[in-house]
């Protein structure tokens, strides 16, 4: 069961400690969520950093590979070009290569993508009746990447909360790192 003694430590606060408490924690809120918006400027992607979720690119990236994206508009898309893209309908976006381009004569492109790992292209994940992606659909352009950096969300991602609970719970170094105190699980 879980012990909730970091309760008591909170009790024990009189009000301008716990004033100051989560006007940090406020900070550190607010603070993430500037950086981001301005990696999102910078990188011209509405989300800069993205986790790779299924093995469609191995070798290349694995699951929990943490991805850098950038989207500048002038710059083309290229063949070979890993490319992060929305489809209609998807709440999740893909992590694929660019396989063929298609050009028209008055420079629209459009484009077919493809996993690494996958043995056909994507056309099968598009919306129906559609063949090519078009730059719109591009959240943003793989330009590095960390090694298995997210375990902890593929983690809760793949398994159920409670048995991921149960296992970061038994873990004394992720009970300091998250709580701040041993918790007693």
């Amino acid at each position: 069961m879980l012990s909730l003694d970091f309760l008591d430590d909170v009790r024990r606060m009189n009000k301008r400690q716990l004033y100051y408490q989560v006007l940090n924690f406020g900070m550190i809120v607010s603070s993430a969520l500037m950086i981001w918006k301005g990696l999102m400027v910078i990188t011209g992607s509405e989300s800069p950093i993205v986790v790779v979720l299924s093995g469609s690119m191995e070798p290349a990236f694995h699951r929990g590979d943490l991805l850098f994206l950038t989207n500048r508009v002038e710059d083309p898309i290229r063949v070979g070009e890993i490319v992060v893209f929305r489809i209609e309908g998807r709440e999740i976006p893909i992590v694929h290569r660019v396989l063929k381009i298609h050009e028209k004569q008055n420079g629209h492109i459009k484009f077919l993508t493809k996993g690494d790992n996958n043995a056909v292209d994507d056309r099968g994940l598009y919306k129906q009746g559609q063949h090519w992606l078009e730059k719109k659909d591009v959240v943003g352009r793989a330009r590095g990447m960390q090694s298995s950096f997210c375990w902890v969300y593929l983690c809760w991602s793949t398994v159920s909360k409670k048995s991921a609970l149960l296992f970061l719970g038994r873990c004394h170094t992720f009970r300091y790192w998250i709580f701040g105190v041993d918790i007693g699980l």
